[in-house]
């Protein structure tokens, strides 16, 4: 099992950003063949890497800082007028842990989710396999909660990493048909509410780019900490 200190990285040669059009990307990973320890990849999330399947990352571009990496101190998180009557409308679901597995209801779900509501982005089409590397292989401590209403069926899955002392939202997917519930949203509210029972510090929400429309949700969870320059601090609204 590796430590920090025997660790390897790797940059990847510049491709195009997932984030920003017109713009190159560089990424670096932790070499995907080394057997990483919780402890190591909870010190990697604090010094902003986020791990998708197999593969533990940060962005690694040259000139640009415009990935920032998020996490909600969860102990002081307060529920906007919204996000409590998102908490309301969805008091119904009942929310189940599962060990990360690929099987049909899952990946039908997913399958709809991706059509439907990311057909423009690069996981498009998904498959299988692609489910599979992206969700099941490269789990340390991960976990499916399962969001099923009252009759049983599946609406969502949140896929969580449990770290040392905090907790990390990798991925949700969810029912398009099940819009009104703001079902994304209650993941994340969720989560926090997990991290804060379970006596966790942090919930880990990956990256925000200012310039990209569709993370501008991330920025709804206060307070907010961002790691900027190496330290996390405080974010305040422009």
């Amino acid at each position: 099992m590796s430590n920090m200190q025997t660790l390897r990285f790797y940059v990847t040669p510049s491709h195009n950003c997932s984030y920003l059009p017109d713009q190159k990307a560089k990424t670096l990973f932790v070499d995907p063949q080394m057997r990483i320890s919780t402890d190591s990849y909870s010190q990697l999330s604090e010094l902003g890497f986020r791990r998708s399947g197999g593969h533990i990352y940060r962005p690694h571009c040259e000139g640009c800082n415009a990935c920032q990496s998020i996490r909600i101190p969860v102990e002081l998180f307060k529920p906007s007028k919204s996000q409590k009557r998102i908490l309301n409308k969805n008091r119904d679901i009942q929310v189940i842990r599962k060990f990360p597995i690929m099987d049909h209801e899952y990946f039908d779900l997913y399958k709809s989710y991706i059509d439907q509501r990311h057909a423009d982005g690069d996981m498009y089409p998904p498959t299988p396999e692609q489910f599979h590397q992206f969700l099941v292989e490269g789990s340390i401590d991960s976990w499916f909660y399962e969001f099923r209403d009252t009759d049983k069926k599946l609406i969502a899955v949140a896929v969580t990493d449990h770290l040392h002392q905090d907790m990390s939202a990798l991925y949700t997917f969810y029912d398009p048909a099940e819009e009104h519930r703001s079902l994304g949203t209650f993941a994340i509210l969720w989560q926090i509410s997990e991290a804060r029972r379970r006596g966790m510090n942090y919930l880990y929400l990956g990256y925000w780019v200012k310039a990209c429309r569709k993370m501008n949700y991330k920025t709804a969870f206060r307070p907010l900490e961002m790691l900027i320059d190496g330290h996390w601090t405080h974010y305040r609204q422009e």
